[in-house]
């Protein structure tokens, strides 16, 4: 009983601080601050394990980063040890040599006082706690993350001992998401992912992992829109986007990703404001500096100088600024000897003007014209808008090879990797005529990048309307190049890398393999703000072979709630929208034989409340 009351306890502070539904339909809440509001949740043992005499396995369920706490009824006066981690190597114990940087921590208690807590205290990592990582408020202590605990000489019958996880993270409303469908493993990639944002929210920064606790650009990108997917407060991408105004890190597109959390923000808030702040830093961040007389772009330009590096938020003009693709790039078996078939770029070939850098220049002059005008610079709208059609065009003349259909790694080369093509085709540079060509080479490439790579691997796909193969690399269960191969292996967070064997370092504890949430949210279900502040919605759902799903998507003006179904060639969706919200439901392209009642239109109109809308296939 004791147990079950202290249940009921956490539960209910939790309804005090959020309230068990969504914030109201009628009021448009957005945390515009910047301030860390950290939340301290007590969570208690799922599963308690006898391995031996006095020796005991505590599970609790997920991994977070804290520490335990023990508080017991009687006095012991011998040592206790200790053992903390995230991952166990066999169905009883806890692994005490996990490798990479999964972490395992072991404890002397010397005695245990009847009534007092008994706060382990764990030993610093020194990489994670001294600058530039994030460092912690002093009253954190030290934390880890873990999911569980061992106790050995424990002489104490353990129903008279107390022991919990104390996790920190940022305040977080579990109620304003949830997801499900007839697919059981999509549904445990969804739970893997958000249960990710949430526990790696600890230091109030999008950070990269534990290993470094470091912003990323990229990494904050997709932690950005996974987390705006779950949750609408969005003081902590705010905190993170302004910290890359200064402090810029090394690969090239990571710089390029700055541009793109400033623009997420500004359509799911609606506040103007950061992007008229900071507007002259942003221009900088696009490199459009760089570009040569045909619009392409490459950071061994001599125009890179040490004043523009400074300018561009890099604390040492002497950085070398590096193209990455993706990453790692390319490791073997040794950890220091470089082999391109061991890494996560498909053998691409890096040459100084290449497609994957230049996407992504493009993607940013689309983004920053539309920036431009919304903070009423129209003279420099023209401009971005012309250089993105000049970089489209160079990009679809010289690097795209015509004969095979696909587009070249770069200037100069002859090979065409996953990563050249699906860059272009995430961020709409691929011409209609060469749709088919492009996907059909990604498709017969499989999942040849990393966990960050999916995001954009995925997008693309979306975008082609190819559903059903986006959805089957999500679901895959075939191989360790999966989220199913993390969650197998007993994690209850994303990792940073597909395997050990391909990231010998590896953390279990990596936001930016969080794509399939905010995926299934603004691509499968289609889910995005068609206007700032998501006062319109666009909803282009793409189910694929799913019999079932029904999501609900917070908002700053409410929460969206959606269901599907689908049962002889009839489908049904459902649409809530919050009262002060309209919007539009689009069928994809490839549902061109199907009709819905008085209409054969591929757009419907959505408006506050409930909406119904039926489709039948149509029969040739």
């Amino acid at each position: 009983m004791k147990l079950i009351k202290l249940h009921i306890l956490n539960w209910y502070c939790i309804v005090l601080l959020f309230g068990t539904n969504c914030y109201s339909a009628n009021a448009q809440i957005v945390n515009t601050s910047t301030t860390y509001q950290y939340s301290s949740t007590v969570n208690y043992p799922q599963k308690i394990k006898k391995l031996g005499k006095n020796h005991y396995l505590i599970d609790f369920g997920k991994a977070y980063f804290g520490t335990a706490v023990l508080k017991a009824n009687k006095s012991q006066n011998d040592t206790i040890t200790v053992h903390v981690g995230e991952k166990l190597s066999d169905l009883n114990s806890i692994d005490q040599n996990p490798g990479g940087t999964i972490r395992y921590q072991k404890i002397k208690l010397p005695q245990l006082q009847a009534d007092q807590k008994e706060i382990i205290k764990l030993i610093p990592y020194k990489r994670n706690s001294n600058p530039p990582a994030i460092l912690l408020p002093d009253s954190f202590g030290v934390v880890m993350p873990f999911r569980y605990c061992e106790l050995e000489n424990l002489q104490i019958p353990i129903e008279d001992v107390e022991i919990y996880q104390k996790a920190y993270h940022y305040k977080f409303n579990d109620d304003a998401s949830y997801f499900a469908s007839s697919d059981t493993i999509l549904n445990q990639v969804w739970d893997l992912c958000k249960h990710t944002i949430k526990a790696t929210t600890f230091t109030g920064y999008y950070v990269d992992g534990d290993r470094e606790r470091i912003p990323y650009e990229a990494d904050a990108y997709i932690n950005q829109l996974s987390h705006y997917s779950v949750d609408s407060v969005y003081a902590i991408a705010r905190r993170t986007n302004e910290y890359f105004l200064g402090h810029a890190t090394w690969p090239t597109e990571w710089l390029l990703h700055t541009v793109m959390v400033f623009y997420q923000d500004y359509m799911y808030t609606g506040d103007v404001e950061p992007l008229k702040k900071h507007y002259d830093k942003l221009k900088l961040k696009t490199l459009h500096d760089l570009a040569r007389e045909d619009g392409l772009i490459s950071v061994k330009s001599e125009k890179l100088t040490p004043e523009l590096k400074m300018q561009l938020g890099y604390k040492n003009p002497q950085t070398q600024v590096k193209d990455i693709v993706d990453w790692p790039p390319a490791r073997g078996n040794t950890g220091k000897k470089w082999l391109p078939e061991k890494g996560e770029r498909d053998k691409y070939d890096m040459v100084d003007v290449n497609t994957v850098v230049n996407s992504f220049y493009y993607y940013n002059m689309v983004l920053m014209s539309q920036i431009a005008k919304v903070v009423g610079n129209s003279v420099d709208a023209a401009m971005f808008e012309k250089n993105s059609e000049i970089v489209k065009k160079a990009i679809n003349t010289k690097l795209f090879d015509k004969s095979r259909g696909v587009y070249i790694d770069g200037e100069g080369s002859k090979h065409a990797a996953l990563h050249a093509n699906m860059f272009p085709l995430a961020f709409g540079l691929v011409p209609e005529e060469h749709v088919a060509s492009v996907v059909d080479f990604i498709k017969g490439r499989g999942m040849a990048c990393s966990v960050y790579g999916a995001q954009y691997l995925l997008e693309g796909l979306f975008k082609a309307e190819e559903a059903q193969y986006a959805l089957d690399l999500i679901t895959d269960t075939s191989h360790d190049r999966t989220w199913w191969n993390m969650i197998k292996s007993g994690s209850t967070m994303t990792w940073e890398a597909w395997d050990k064997k391909y990231k010998p370092n590896l953390d279990w504890n990596h936001a930016w393999g969080t794509a399939p949430l905010n995926v299934i949210t603004r691509y499968m279900w289609g889910i995005k703000p068609s206007t700032p502040g998501f006062n319109s919605v666009l909803v282009k759902p793409q189910m694929a072979d799913l019999l079932s799903s029904e999501i609900k998507v917070p908002t700053p003006k409410g929460c969206i709630y959606a269901k599907y179904k689908s049962k002889n060639k009839v489908a049904v969706f459902q649409i809530e929208l919050p009262n002060n919200m309209v919007g539009e439901f689009i069928l994809p392209s490839k549902w061109n034989q199907v009709k819905r009642s008085g209409n054969s239109g591929n757009v419907v109109e959505l408006k506050g409340g409930s909406n119904l809308i039926k489709l039948k296939l149509v029969r040739k």
